[in-house]
């Protein structure tokens, strides 16, 4: 019964943080938030895998997982953003914005659920680096315009219910032994990122911003492909109508 119970006790623990994170962007510690949803991204990578160890994998642990994550890596880095960059801006325009990012946050996880994925990918972006981007890009809003966080949110957004597909890592195997030192590598983790909270973050942000773009650029090469298939298409029909017009 224990057993079954660790992974569970992950995804609370990820649910738990996101709740952190809020409530520390409402008090202005917005280094320490994003320091929250990171840390919640390593329990969410971890919850899985150590269900797989231990070969306690159930519809309830999966079902958890997503309403966890709606909270940590949708609400959580919206209700950040908006306290940093968008809160000044009209407030149907703010709202609106804010609103849509955890909504198709939900959507993905919906879509997650109930349709059997590619195996060795994911298709759209996963929430949790979603949240992570929206959350550690928060933290360079003296540099960054409001326009340019809208156009984030929105591109996030989109990137997570688009069909683009993005390695999964999640699916790497954790040795039954490893589980022991989970929470060791965990503690170690709170303490770095509690001592320097902005440089990890922003260190953070650099790695998931890259595995974002990925996913664009494999959409544009998508699209880029798909006009040059038709472009040929075309001239050979037209080479072909000519030779036997």
């Amino acid at each position: 019964m224990i057993t079954k119970s660790i992974p569970s006790l992950f995804t609370i623990g990820n649910l738990m943080l996101g709740m952190f994170a809020i409530m520390m962007a409402y008090d202005g510690k917005l280094s320490m938030a994003a320091i929250m949803i990171i840390i919640a991204m390593l329990l969410d990578g971890l919850d899985g895998r150590v269900a797989r160890a231990l070969r306690v994998e159930s519809e309830f642990g999966k079902e958890l997982d997503s309403l966890s994550d709606v909270v940590s890596f949708g609400v959580a880095p919206a209700f950040i953003m908006y306290v940093t960059s968008l809160h000044d801006l009209n407030s149907a325009l703010a709202w609106s914005v804010t609103g849509i990012f955890p909504v198709f946050g939900a959507l993905r996880l919906a879509r997650f659920n109930v349709r059997p994925g590619i195996p060795g990918y994911f298709v759209g972006l996963p929430i949790p680096a979603a949240g992570g981007v929206l959350a550690t890009l928060a933290l360079f809003h003296n540099d960054v315009s409001a326009p340019f966080m809208i156009v984030s949110i929105l591109l996030l957004s989109y990137l997570m219910v688009s069909t683009v597909k993005y390695p999964n890592f999640k699916k790497i195997g954790l040795p039954k032994k490893a589980v022991v030192g989970a929470p060791l590598v965990i503690v170690v983790a709170v303490a770095v990122a509690v001592v320097f909270p902005e440089q990890i973050a922003k260190l953070i942000f650099v790695l998931l911003a890259l595995y974002a773009l990925y996913g664009l650029k494999q959409n544009v090469d998508r699209l880029t492909a798909r006009r040059r298939h038709r472009r040929r298409s075309r001239s050979e029909e037209k080479v072909y109508h000519s030779k036997n017009g």
